[in-house]
């Protein structure tokens, strides 16, 4: 069956969200098995344990980075249209949101992606962050805290077009820049399978650690395609967890009924991909707060990526892999100022309070 029929049977909205779903359902399936979660790889770099976590991160990060560039190539996809390239931007919002947003997942013991999937699984405290997390974000694009985005947004501004692409913005040519982008994927590849293979991942680990970042590529392949066959204008977007978030719980908020778009359909499609996932390999589990301590913890992680994600214009999956696949400046401005973040916040939590529980008591002489 083609687009067109596919369209014609159920309606342009249906086939984006089920895009979405499937999309979804991919990445949630494989962020279960593989234990994606770029928290846990910042965290292993800062204590000085390069090890599996870092190693599974990078195999998706390098997959999606090489693929998406080699279609670029190939003349199969044009990055240009999508949101990360096409609209204007902010370098301070990216940098600032990034730095927002790290500290924000190492205080809420996990990425937005992470959250969403542990949720799936029975994690209360997963669910309840992704919540707040989504609600701060709709309180940053359209309510109280719209000012607070403006002014850190216009400090510094920057065009749309290939100013927002780093590779030309440096001068490269357009019909090169690709091949430029397939080496460097493909060096973060290379890095990633020797680490897995030094660090002992599985094989099923790792290959599904790569696959994610081919189901940011297929995401990318979908919504262009889709937006070739559609008369009204479609986003052109990957695999992403804030503005999906927003959509999805100010859905379910307002009229119990999920929007037809393909972000629409991502977080219901990551949640059952998680969910059967971790069903099959018997790893649901259900898990609550144990402390008020915690509630406070995981809260203000949560206000944290709300904002933070907002101005970064993307999670560390949306900012990081997807934005970082298509070169968008702002995207890698916001991955390095989450990974600095991150990394000082344990070091500066974590860290520190391990440090004070772990030093021997002084006994007084009495």
């Amino acid at each position: 069956m083609t687009l067109s029929a596919l369209f014609e049977l159920l309606g342009d909205g249906a086939v984006l969200a089920i895009a979405g779903g499937l999309s979804g359902l991919a990445f949630g399936a494989l962020a279960q098995h593989s234990q994606f979660c770029m928290r846990a790889a910042t965290i292993e770099v800062a204590r000085g344990e390069w090890g599996q976590r870092l190693a599974v991160w990078v195999l998706g990060f390098g997959t999606a980075v090489a693929l998406t560039q080699a279609v670029v190539l190939a003349g199969i996809f044009d990055p240009g249209a999508a949101r990360q390239i096409a609209l204007p931007g902010s370098l301070s919002g990216a940098i600032i949101g990034g730095l927002l947003f790290g500290a924000g997942m190492i205080l809420s013991r996990g990425c937005a992606s992470r959250l969403v999937v542990l949720a799936a699984t029975g994690n209360v405290r997963a669910l309840v962050t992704v919540v707040v997390m989504a609600l701060v974000a709709v309180a940053t694009i359209r309510g109280v805290l719209v000012p607070a985005r403006e002014m850190i947004t216009t400090l510094w501004p920057i065009e749309p077009g290939p100013a927002r692409n780093w590779l030309t913005a440096l001068g490269l040519p357009q019909a090169s820049a690709p091949v430029m982008g397939i080496l460097i994927g493909s060096v973060w590849l290379a890095f990633g399978v020797i680490l897995a293979r030094r660090t002992g991942v599985g094989v099923s680990t790792a290959v599904a650690g790569a696959l994610i970042g081919v189901a940011i590529v297929a995401a990318w392949l979908l919504t262009f395609a889709l937006s070739l066959q559609l008369f009204e204008p479609v986003q052109i977007t990957s695999i992403s967890f804030i503005a999906p978030s927003v959509e999805t719980v100010s859905a379910l908020t307002t009229a119990w009924k999920l929007p037809s778009t393909f972000d629409g359909g991502l977080i219901p499609g990551v949640a059952t991909g998680s969910f059967v996932m971790a069903l099959i390999t018997r790893q649901l589990k259900l898990q609550v707060f144990d402390s008020w301590s915690s509630v406070l913890r995981y809260l203000s992680g949560a206000v944290l990526m709300g904002f933070g994600g907002v101005l970064a214009i993307g999670c560390s999956v949306g900012a990081g892999l997807s934005g970082g696949s298509i070169f968008a400046l702002t995207a890698w401005l916001s991955l390095i100022a989450m990974w600095v973040s991150a990394m000082l916040t344990d070091r500066l939590v974590d860290q520190s309070v391990r440090s004070h529980m772990a030093a021997p008591v002084a006994v007084s002489a009495s």
